[in-house]
């Protein structure tokens, strides 16, 4: 797929590296239950996931973020997705096996999200994977987050290596931009929480994985 040597991998976590769909979309159908909604089903929310807890919050209430009563309740939603956090999340299938060979072949790899840390770093433990990445950049680790590139960058830094010698694998078009931008190669994970309407094709990746096996062809 390429001539350039791949020092490095950097992944996505939510609809790239882990499938945390179930687990969001009980929280947000919990909070939809308080609020005396009935329960929206995976497939509608599954594709806004990407998007952040902003706007999973809006999609699931109708509610814009300058409605008073709006920041009190993604508070709320982050509460009880912190306490559900790894009922049924799991990682994507042949993900271990990608990883696996990336630590055989010497190649360092972590992880660049907008999550939270509180979540981020309690979902990994609770999976009995907070060891296995060499680093984590989470959306409250630096004072910006994608699209702007500079977590991608701390990854670099952290990692010892040049951005053109790694990749950023994500499912949103704010992953490409900030790959993009932090001058290293970019991977769309197709068989993430990408909606109908979008369309990753005029994302500007260097290329597009539809299942996470692929990935080891662009290395």
């Amino acid at each position: 797929m390429t001539t350039i040597t791949t020092r490095a991998v950097l992944f996505d976590l939510d609809g790239t590296l882990l499938d945390t769909a179930p687990d969001l979309v009980y929280a947000l159908n919990r909070l939809r239950q308080e609020q005396g909604f009935t329960d929206m089903p995976l497939s509608e929310i599954r594709p806004i996931i990407s998007h952040g807890s902003k706007a999973m919050v809006k999609k699931v209430l109708g509610i814009e973020e300058n409605d008073p009563a709006f920041p009190a309740l993604r508070e709320r939603f982050l509460e009880l997705y912190q306490n559900h956090l790894a009922d049924s999340t799991r990682l994507f299938p042949d993900i271990d096996h990608v990883l696996n060979h990336l630590d055989q072949h010497r190649i360092s790899w972590g992880i660049v999200t907008n999550k939270l840390s509180r979540q981020t770093f309690a979902l990994l433990k609770a999976l009995n994977f907070e060891k296995r990445p060499q680093c984590v950049i989470c959306g409250d680790s630096l004072p910006a987050a994608k699209p702007d590139p500079a977590p991608i960058r701390y990854a670099c830094e952290l990692l010892n290596q040049d951005p053109q010698e790694c990749i950023y694998i994500g499912d949103a078009m704010n992953d490409m931009i900030a790959s993009k931008a932090a001058g290293t190669r970019s991977l769309v994970a197709l068989y993430g929480y990408i909606g109908e309407k979008e369309n990753p094709f005029e994302w500007q990746a260097d290329g597009y994985i539809h299942q996470p096996a692929e990935i080891i062809k662009w290395l």
